[in-house]
């Protein structure tokens, strides 16, 4: 079994791929608008077609999907976070300020009693993040 994580955004996808390309280093495997997709009549018919109706990326060793969701136009992220274990602290910093910019930090980045360094994020986007450095064990 294997759990995927699919992010649904708000017209918002295309831009949020870019972000996390520039920010991240993520890295667009698949991406396919509605324009593309063959004449249905079903969910998505009547949606903008310059947005995105499937794409996939890699977030380091992570693959995630996304797409712009047609059904559910006021997408909210609650009750999850994404967890991004980093290997140093400059990778930390990097990752958290990249989130942070045009989000809201809910603990800054610090040492903890689980972490050498941790911090929680929720970006531009509204994806929650958790950004990691794991204890040596």
């Amino acid at each position: 079994m294997y759990v995927q994580p699919y992010l649904f955004f708000s017209g918002r996808c295309e831009e949020a791929l870019g972000y996390y390309e520039k920010h991240l280093g993520a890295k667009v495997n698949a991406k396919m608008r509605y324009k593309e997709a063959p004449p249905s009549d079903g969910p998505g018919s009547d949606a903008n077609g310059e947005h995105i109706m499937y794409s996939n990326f890699t977030l380091g060793d992570t693959v995630l999907m996304a797409s712009d969701d047609c059904v559910n136009t006021n997408t909210k992220f609650q009750g999850f976070s994404l967890s991004l274990t980093v290997k140093t602290k400059d990778e930390a910093d990097r990752a958290f300020n990249a989130l942070a910019d045009g989000g809201n930090v809910h603990a800054p980045l610090g040492q903890t009693f689980f972490s050498p360094y941790f911090g929680m994020v929720v970006d531009r986007f509204g994806i929650s993040w958790m950004v990691i450095i794991p204890s040596e064990q």
